[in-house]
């Protein structure tokens, strides 16, 4: 079956818009990753979320009846209308945050797909089957620098912490129940974020112990709103210049 209901168009548009958003910002590293294999590696991240977007995006066109397609709907909407969360927004300079980035969102991603797998939607389920496979490749990319960098040198390692703390203010709006994920889970086309929060923080705290850091001390405040719309200063820039060209030169095809 296929979800017949618009309103599920909300959910499957904050997958697509977090696999969109982030991989525009790994897309940033290339050329400038601490080693020309990492640039490889980090285009190829980006190039795997930017397929479950593309996939994705296309078949909210679909679900919400307005039969706007991938690019309309990546390069044609305004701050307001995306659906990210705030974590996947932030413009990051320093390695040892970004792998830190990868990993949670790396393995949030693992556990929401795996469980995406055998939802009540055939097209959401395809790109799940496919996409856990991608996670896990996400994931050990970046757990495998965690380790390098947190059981490494003296420098390495405060980075790698530094990076754990200035993350943590932005990992808990994954697990925030919003309310098209709510309305989702309850028809089985979507799974609860908080339903996930446990398993996923646990997954992380066991590759920080291994690395010899440790998780941050939960932060007073945490980011809020992605889901809504409401969005960090970061996005205006960010859409700015992911969707210079075709604002620039709408209709054209290349």
């Amino acid at each position: 079956m296929t979800i017949k209901d618009a309103d599920a168009s909300g959910y499957v548009l904050g997958l697509a818009d977090d696999a969109l958003i982030y991989a525009q910002r790994l897309g940033e590293w290339v050329a400038r990753a601490p080693e020309l294999e990492e640039d490889m590696a980090l285009a190829n991240v980006a190039l795997d979320l930017l397929g479950q977007a593309r996939a994705l995006l296309a078949h909210v066109g679909r679900l919400d009846g307005t039969g706007r397609s991938e690019d309309d709907l990546a390069m044609f909407r305004d701050e307001r209308d995306f659906r990210c969360v705030h974590l996947l927004e932030q413009p990051v300079d320093d390695f040892g945050v970004e792998m830190a980035r990868m990993l949670t969102f790396a393995t949030y991603q693992s556990h929401l797909y795996a469980a995406l797998r055998t939802c009540a939607d055939d097209v959401v389920a395809g790109v799940a089957a496919k996409a856990v496979k991608e996670c896990a490749y996400h994931r050990d990319h970046a757990e495998q620098w965690v380790l390098r960098l947190g059981d490494g040198t003296e420098a390495s390692h405060a980075r790698m912490q530094a990076g754990l703390e200035t993350l943590a203010p932005y990992v808990e709006e994954l697990f925030d129940d919003d309310e098209a994920s709510v309305d989702a889970a309850g028809a089985g086309l979507g799974v609860l974020p908080s339903s996930l929060r446990h398993a996923v923080l646990a997954d992380i705290a066991t590759v920080v112990g291994r690395a010899s850091l440790a998780m941050p001390e939960p932060p007073t405040w945490h980011s809020r709103g992605g889901r809504a719309g409401i969005h960090s200063e970061a996005m205006g820039p960010l859409l700015a210049q992911m969707q210079h060209i075709a604002r620039s030169h709408p209709g054209a095809t290349w």
